[in-house]
């Protein structure tokens, strides 16, 4: 099977999906002049399938406009037809004394309407009976398609032209051959004219297929409702969607595992968000890129957002905004919020906002006697200067008073500095989770609720670099997944970024698809680590992908390592849970483990 790789992400390399494709009926849906719909009518000893019986079923088959066939049997209920009902059918108790039972009736109705979709007006009344006499009967449900005219005809038809939207107003309405009469034969026959002249008026506001007719009864504006023709033609295979706009503006960029079923539903009362709807309003066309497997498709997703920037989108459009925490390369290094990795100095983020990273910094600082003055000091002071205030609060070393020589003790503060980013935080965790259970015996919660986001932001913090790190490092990293199908999900991620996938068919040899990917795959450039070669995002995603249960390493070029006493260790923040209920003597809210 040829390797599908992942390239740089351009315009040009975007499918044109208007030549040279040949689309199955699938994809295409099915045209309403090629459906063929039974047409269904009961009539019953009541309006409850759980106490009622059938006592007649009629039915007509049609398609395309022309009737294939009709069906009508009197049925046997197994009860007496009660005399409100023989007055409005016709139908009384003698009449049916000896026709056949419903279990006799049934099997021949089924077969009649077999690989058809059913049609009734107010359908959940005779599909309910019907499936009611299955289950009576021990017969499984086939599992009709079902149109119910009602909720259509709710759609369509105004109270200006019709009263009500009984079957015989709408036979009116829409001139019906014939009146329906509480028969049901009758009534089906007029159903077909009901049906025949809904789907005229529903043409126009988009309905032309099958698939149309599941959503054509919900509150969707007529304009939106429209545009469900842009979903013609796109495949339903795992990929990436693009909404075009005026001048070919790309509006929207989304992803599904079916790209034809997901496009399908902007245009029903699904989709609630306003700014969604306002896109589909003023877009032309959706562009679709199919992938080989739903990762792809994500990476795809991440990559066209970065370079489109789509203004529909909420998702990051600008993955060169990232946030990080480094200490300082300098003779007494400090905390600083930065937009890049620069140097090998120890990082952690990147965070998803300057606040978050700030919070970070600060669960540093009330943790460790670092420096928090900005100015670059020398290794040794010129003149003797008076310490700040935080110095007086044990809160800094004050190397900046060092006058005969380097403050060695600096050196240890800013070497548990490097160790935390890097390793282990549990100092940090273990000084911050003492000082909230100080503050909660105290009550002080707002501040105990301060004091625990600070250090919830430095470990997730810290997580995301430890686990990034390795992964950027990397020179080139090959994994396998199998398939539902039998054969493997391939991929090849270079420096933290997707470089090349692809899929074996079921009881292929993967090892020429491996080969042919590593051959093949995109060359990238080493990145100042802990930062990824791709977005953030992207990264994340790889490593969601690696870890899951069932996948295989195949080949690693670099160690690929987190520290033992990792960051990760502390992400469910246990320990600060712990020290609030020993300060709260809350013994019971502790796990016994």
């Amino acid at each position: 099977m040829a390797p599908a790789t992942v390239p740089a992400m351009s315009s040009s390399t975007l499918p044109d999906v208007g030549a040279g494709v040949q689309l199955s009926f699938a994809d295409l849906g099915t045209p309403l002049r090629d459906v063929t719909f039974v047409v269904v009518d009961l009539e019953t000893t009541g309006s409850r399938a759980d106490d009622s019986g059938i006592t007649e079923i009629g039915a007509v088959k049609v398609r395309g406009g022309e009737v294939l066939g009709e069906f009508q049997s009197l049925v046997d209920p197994g009860r007496p037809v009660p005399a409100f009902v023989a007055r409005l059918t016709g139908i009384t108790t003698a009449m049916v004394a000896t026709a056949p039972g419903i279990e006799l009736v049934l099997p021949s109705f089924l077969e009649f309407a077999h690989g058809a979709v059913l049609v009734a007006h107010n359908a959940p009344f005779d599909i309910g009976f019907l499936r009611s006499a299955c289950a009576a009967l021990d017969h499984p449900w086939p599992g009709f398609t079902v149109v119910d005219t009602l909720p259509l005809a709710r759609r369509v038809v105004t109270r200006d032209e019709a009263r009500n939207h009984k079957l015989s107003t709408l036979a009116t309405l829409f001139h019906a051959r014939t009146s329906p009469e509480h028969r049901a034969l009758a009534d089906a026959r007029a159903t077909v004219d009901v049906l025949h002249g809904l789907l005229e008026r529903l043409a126009p506001l988009g309905v032309t297929h099958l698939e149309d007719l599941a959503t054509a009864a919900d509150p969707v504006p007529a304009d939106v409702r429209r545009k469900a023709t842009l979903a013609d033609g796109l495949p339903r295979s795992p990929g990436v969607y693009l909404f075009r706009g005026p001048d070919d503006e790309v509006l929207y960029v989304g992803t599904s595992t079916n790209i034809h079923q997901r496009v399908r539903s902007y245009f029903t009362a699904a989709e609630k968000r306003r700014r969604i709807t306002e896109m589909v309003r003023i877009a032309h066309a959706v562009t679709p890129v199919v992938c080989a497997t739903p990762l792809e498709a994500q990476v795809r997703e991440l990559r066209l957002i970065a370079e489109h920037a789509p203004r529909y989108n909420r998702r990051s459009k600008h993955p060169e905004r990232q946030t990080w925490v480094r200490l300082t390369d300098e003779p007494y290094p400090r905390l600083s919020v930065v937009g890049d990795v620069v140097g090998d100095v120890p990082h952690i983020g990147p965070f998803t906002s300057r606040r978050t990273a700030q919070d970070a910094v600060a669960a540093l600082h009330d943790a460790l006697p670092l420096r928090q003055c900005t100015q670059r000091l020398p290794l040794v002071a010129r003149e003797r200067r008076s310490p700040c205030a935080l110095a007086g609060l044990d809160r800094c070393s004050a190397p900046c008073t060092a006058t005969t020589g380097p403050d060695v003790g600096y050196a240890d503060v800013s070497a548990a500095a490097a160790d935390v980013l890097t390793g282990d935080p549990g100092p940090v965790v273990r000084a911050l989770a003492d000082r909230v259970g100080r503050l909660a015996a105290q009550e002080r919660y707002e501040e105990a609720g301060q004091v625990t986001a600070r250090l919830r932001a430095f470990v997730r913090g810290a997580d995301r670099a430890q686990r990034l790190d390795p992964l950027s490092r990397c020179r080139e990293l090959v994994a396998a997944r199998p398939t539902a199908t039998g054969g493997w999900e391939v991929v090849v991620v270079r420096h933290a970024r997707l470089a090349a996938t692809g899929v074996s068919g079921p009881g292929e040899d993967p090892w020429p698809l491996v080969e042919a990917l590593r051959a093949t795959a995109e060359v990238v450039e080493a990145p100042a680590a802990p930062a990824p070669a791709s977005h953030p995002e992207e990264a994340d995603l790889l490593l969601r992908w690696l870890d899951t249960p069932d996948v295989r390493l195949v080949a690693v070029s670099d160690p690929w390592t987190c520290p033992v006493r990792a960051a990760a260790s502390h992400a469910d923040l246990d320990d600060v849970a712990a020290a609030v209920a020993l300060a709260t003597d809350d013994v019971d809210s502790m796990d016994p483990c």
